[in-house]
């Protein structure tokens, strides 16, 4: 298990083997996202994508939500530095620099080997939006609600949102409302648009209900669930062909798994399924 203990806005922990949880841990800031959780976010996903004792990643928020989007405080300070520098030039070049900085810290979540579960209550706003579409799926409480916060403060949204949620609720013209005016929306829209796949009466049961899907996840072959969440995300961004072109070439290698030799004499010998939670796996 890699190490976290430097971390002070996550925190890290192991309720179950191979399944690792993952906390936004700023509750006093309603979890809003400042430089050191920017870091430590791409640094933790970084890591768990590599570690063999991580199959799944279940993502939730300490305290009264679960993210506030980004902290404004922070950014209100990174404003204050740029004034001091007064080049034109120099300053559009430290703006991409750190843009791109937070691009690359959310899609940590989705270039992670590992599914990301997102266990999402109360609200999801901003730069928190722009964090769970970069996951794998997306659980909230009923009293949930999601909201493209950015043109309110007269930006548009540059970490992820304008370019998965699209793909993720499969409206361009519901994004384009949400994107545009910046409205909530709650849980039962939420799921009825398919931003998320189940809703939970309280964060409790919505932890508890994350968690035992991670389980199942887990239980299975962590070479089929990382071939086929690579094979996925390819096949979002191209043609059909591209797709199984990618996917032949992934299991030529995958399917010579000595795990999945023995499960097919397994499930060939009408024995109960195999159980990839006892076999050694280094991925």
């Amino acid at each position: 298990m890699c190490s976290f203990k430097n971390y002070t806005q996550l925190q890290i922990s192991t309720p179950s083997p191979f399944i690792v949880h993952v906390v936004l841990n700023r509750p006093s800031k309603r979890n809003a996202l400042d430089d050191d959780m920017w870091f430590e976010i791409k640094d933790c996903f970084e890591k768990l994508s590599y570690d063999a004792d991580c199959r799944v990643i279940v993502l939730s928020g300490e305290g009264k939500m679960f993210c506030a989007g980004i902290d404004l405080m922070s950014m209100g300070g990174s404003h204050q530095e740029l004034d001091q520098n007064g080049d034109l030039a120099r300053k559009a070049k430290i703006y991409e620099q750190k843009i791109t900085s937070f691009q690359e810290s959310l899609s940590a979540i989705e270039k992670c080997s590992k599914p990301v579960l997102a266990a999402v209550h109360s609200a999801c706003i901003g730069a928190g939006v722009d964090m769970i579409t970069a996951a794998d799926i997306r659980y909230c409480t009923k009293d949930a609600y999601f909201q493209v916060k950015e043109i309110d403060i007269g930006m548009a949204a540059d970490v992820g949102t304008l370019q998965r949620l699209p793909k993720v609720i499969g409206s361009d013209s519901l994004t384009r409302e949400l994107c545009y005016t910046a409205r909530q929306l709650h849980s039962a829209e939420a799921l009825s648009c398919g931003l998320v796949s189940k809703v939970f009466d309280s964060k409790e049961s919505l932890i508890a209900g994350t968690l035992d899907l991670a389980k199942i996840i887990a239980s299975k072959s962590p070479v089929a669930i990382q071939g086929t969440k690579r094979s996925l995300i390819y096949s979002r961004d191209h043609t059909v062909q591209e797709g199984l072109d990618h996917i032949a070439l992934w299991n030529r290698f995958m399917l010579q798994s000595e795990a999945l030799q023995t499960a097919v004499v397994t499930a060939l010998s009408k024995k109960k399924l195999f159980n990839f939670l006892n076999y050694n796996f280094l991925l």
